[in-house]
């Protein structure tokens, strides 16, 4: 495995070192030998690429959840999207919640990492979501929907939002309330937390 943290004045990165293990059988002393250097520029373009998208957990005072309604898919999500390239997750959180309901505030606490693996021809990822707080009944009724891919929006009860959702965010969602409770992130894959260590 190429060690991306080592590299030569001539921009190389330096693959580990290789022990014959013909050679320790005969005198007991192993040597060892040099792998070819991989060129960094080729290094960087093998490394894999994941999908990035953040979204943020708003709440009324009765804790139901705050889903979109989109024009481009049938199921409803959570305020956020996709990252765009040299973009960080928590920049998107924010700018997509401006773009999609009008609404500027700081972020909460990151509440949830969600690790999405490969779904048809979407590729693998990661998806971030962060604490939008409790929303008085004014700020929702001042939420302004400009952008032409959300239709509606609305709070929804845990069931209601099962009924909605894909199974996948209904995990994430779900993790996001216990990482609100428990003052914690919580880690997931495909919305299902999972234990450390």
């Amino acid at each position: 495995m190429e060690r991306p943290d080592e590299h030569s004045a001539e921009g190389r990165t330096r693959r580990p070192e290789a022990v014959n293990p013909a050679s320790q059988a005969g005198n007991g002393a192993g040597s060892v030998r040099r792998v070819d250097l991989l060129p960094f520029d080729e290094y960087a373009r093998s490394l894999n690429r994941k999908r990035v998208a953040a979204g943020v957990l708003y709440r009324d005072t009765h804790r139901r959840v705050l889903l979109v309604e989109t024009s481009y898919k049938t199921e409803w999500d959570i305020p956020g999207g996709s990252v765009e390239a040299d973009e960080p997750p928590w920049v998107t959180a924010v700018r997509e919640v401006r773009e999609e309901l009008g609404l500027d505030r700081p972020l909460g606490r990151l509440l949830v990492i969600d690790f999405m693996p490969t779904d048809g021809v979407m590729p693998e990822g990661m998806a971030f979501v962060w604490d939008g707080g409790v929303l008085s009944d004014d700020e929702f009724a001042g939420l302004t929907l400009t952008d032409p891919e959300i239709k509606s929006v609305k709070f929804c009860t845990l069931p209601e939002v099962a009924a909605l959702v894909r199974p996948r965010m209904v995990g994430r969602i779900e993790a996001a309330l216990r990482g609100v409770d428990a003052e914690a992130i919580v880690l997931c894959e495909s919305g299902r937390p999972v234990t450390q260590g």
